[in-house]
């Protein structure tokens, strides 16, 4: 067993682990590889909070939590069975989950879980336009189930709940134009020109996509009136494909459990050939994130909203160096 967790099988865990997508791709983590226990610790790092965007740091957990299904299924597929646990000691809040990284002869593997591996590195967010064509109700199926496995509901709104998740978006869009801080953390995490080119994290200005000359797919400007390369300006969907993702609870447990049914749903819909993007413009917004909830059931928090449909998987973006996130010892 200790064998296989040589230095470099902890390192790749790790670089899949953060290959998942974070708000503003701030890449809120942080590893702790304990050899003695084979455990890998989860953290999450304080310095890359967001305070006006995600001031009790829900969004941060959810990027942490699609994180560690990036890590349980990179595990998978180096042969080892994660045991992962939540939130594991209460005196540290910061310590969000450990994995402890089991010899599949003493367990049965995941082969669901290392049936995913490969969309790891080819999941990118799309902020392009996508093409006008139904999701069929197979697929939609996949995405549901994937959702459920990791204790959250995946649904697909009426035209009548999907107008309000627009509305919704659109009154977060003129609240941030009155609000001189709201784009604060925006500011913070994109990177234009050079520095785009050196960047290790954050949304760098080749990601950002082409302006929208019209259509209602809900794609967030990060340049906003700043000066940015030539994006270009083009029609984007007028009845895009919206997703729910809700848990039972609203707690930090909750989120992680939502990240991870993110990724296990982003991953999912990457093998199906689909393209994806996730808003949570909406949700950042106490007000506005109860309305998002389906107005016939009325349960269920809403955690994320995805934008789902045939199109370009968009340019990868930057990610830190391993040797930047994980501590060993």
């Amino acid at each position: 067993m200790a064998s296989r967790l040589d230095d470099k099988t902890v390192v790749t865990l790790v670089a899949e682990a953060t290959a998942a997508p974070s708000m503003h791709n701030a890449q809120p983590w942080r590893f702790r590889f304990l050899a003695g226990e084979q455990l890998l610790r989860l953290y999450a790092d304080p310095e890359r909070a967001m305070p006006h965007s995600d001031p009790d740091n829900r969004a941060l957990h959810i990027g942490c939590g699609a994180a560690l299904l990036n890590l349980r299924v990179a595990a998978a597929h180096a042969g080892l069975r994660p045991e992962t646990r939540l939130l594991p000691d209460p005196r540290d809040p910061a310590l969000l989950a450990s994995v402890r990284l089991v010899d599949p002869a003493e367990h049965p593997q995941d082969d669901d879980l290392t049936r995913l591996h490969p969309a790891i590195r080819q999941r990118h967010t799309s902020r392009h336009p996508f093409a006008d064509k139904e999701l069929p109700e197979d697929v939609r199926t996949v995405l549901r189930d994937a959702a459920a496995l990791e204790g959250a509901e995946l649904s697909f709104p009426d035209s009548w709940h999907a107008e309000t998740v627009l509305d919704l978006v659109r009154d977060a869009e003129s609240r941030d134009v009155l609000d001189p801080d709201a784009n604060e953390d925006l500011v913070r995490w994109t990177r234009l020109g050079d520095e785009a080119d050196i960047a290790v994290d954050g949304v760098p200005e080749y990601a950002f996509g082409p302006r929208k000359r019209d259509g209602r797919a809900p794609v967030r400007d990060f340049a906003g009136r700043r000066r940015a390369a030539d994006r270009g300006t083009t029609s984007f969907e007028q009845t895009p494909h919206l997703v729910l993702l809700s848990t039972p609870g609203d707690r930090p447990a909750d989120w992680l459990r939502a990240g991870q049914a993110l990724e296990r749903v982003l991953l999912e819909a990457t093998l199906a050939d689909l393209a994806t993007s996730l808003t949570s413009h909406a949700l950042e917004d106490p007000g506005l994130r109860l309305l998002a909830r389906d107005p016939d059931s009325g349960h269920g928090q809403v955690q994320m909203v995805l934008r789902i449909g045939y199109g370009p998987r968009g340019p990868s973006t930057p990610r830190r160096r391993v040797a930047d996130v994980l501590e060993t010892g």
